[in-house]
């Protein structure tokens, strides 16, 4: 019986028929409260034939600990920033991951951030559930010019729901679909300066990797309108902080709302936490009943299909 660690949160605590297709597999299970550090991991590593993890620190020297046991990687969702992607490649480890089941919940999230972000909407229900009626004045977002950074499943569908609100579009990325632009009028912009010079508002969905690390940084900050509003539901990494977090005390940056941080969970004295014009959550976009539904399912499946001989639904390093 293949021994298995899963350590996402989302999965273990979300009800739903996830737990009876994991129960079905017959695998055995030890759960662990993610995501762990690599310490926490290489405590472990060598116990187990199969990872189903969240955002763990997968490092090569926590891969080379898991060996020769360790089979195979489901990786629960499609960031694969936190697993050492060359490294399981070069010592033969498959990593699986879960395509298309977030795109809509990850969408929805961003456009809950940035209407939180320009209605005021988290300090004006504090405000009034502590008793004090004080209102203050927002923003409207129709008309306004959203530049999308990543054009893949996410990307699309907040582009269909920033047409819906009547916004401007324009985008930036790597993979391009002209069909789809056409039929939301959405312009693609080459030179990532540019795309900070024309939005009023950029949302952030691209892949962390070392080419976009700090994609916004303190050279370009400058470039921004002033009064621009980031929306970031794909890494907090992607910004540099300190120019971040000066860009926003200068007022360059009106609001930045974010469901990740450089540093999850963040600490106490984390420059973002309680800066007037920053709203965050705790990682919670793809965090919906629907979504984790589709992301554990995926989860199962691949590793089911994988340590069973079957080509699984995706593999991220195929071609050993």
């Amino acid at each position: 019986m293949p021994r298995i660690l899963l350590t996402t949160t989302s999965f273990q605590d979300t009800p739903g028929l996830h737990h009876d297709e994991l129960a079905a597999a017959g695998f055995d299970v030890e759960l662990k409260r993610g995501p762990l550090s690599e310490s926490e991991m290489l405590e472990l590593a060598g116990e187990f034939d199969a990872y189903l993890c969240g955002d763990d620190a997968l490092t090569r020297q926590v891969m080379e600990k898991s060996l020769p046991r360790l089979k195979v990687i489901s990786k629960y969702g499609i960031g694969l920033d936190r697993i050492d992607l060359p490294a399981a490649t070069d010592l033969k480890i498959p990593v699986l991951y879960t395509p298309g089941v977030n795109h809509t919940t990850v969408a929805e999230h961003t456009f809950a951030l940035l209407l939180a972000a320009v209605r005021n909407l988290v300090v004006e229900a504090n405000h009034t559930a502590s008793g004090r009626w004080e209102r203050i004045t927002g923003h409207e977002i129709h008309g306004k010019t959203m530049a999308i950074v990543g054009f893949g499943r996410i990307g699309k569908e907040v582009a269909k729901r920033a047409s819906a609100f009547g916004l401007r579009l324009v985008g930036y990325g790597n993979y391009w679909d002209e069909a789809f632009a056409e039929e939301y009028q959405m312009t693609r912009v080459t030179n990532f300066d540019n795309i900070l010079r024309k939005a009023d508002i950029i949302s952030l969905h691209t892949k962390l990797t070392p080419e976009t690390k700090h994609l916004i940084n303190s050279r370009n900050i400058t470039r921004l309108k002033k009064g621009s509003i980031i929306v970031n539901t794909s890494r907090g990494d992607l910004i540099e902080l300190e120019a971040l977090v000066e860009a926003i005390k200068s007022e360059r940056i009106l609001a930045y709302a974010a469901d990740v941080l450089d540093q999850e969970p963040p600490s106490a004295d984390h420059p973002l936490l309680g800066l007037p014009g920053v709203t965050l959550t705790p990682h919670i976009g793809s965090r919906t009943h629907e979504s984790v539904q589709r992301q554990a399912s995926c989860a199962v499946e691949n590793l089911t299909l994988f340590l069973s001989g079957q080509e699984p639904i995706a593999r991220a390093n195929p071609g050993f």
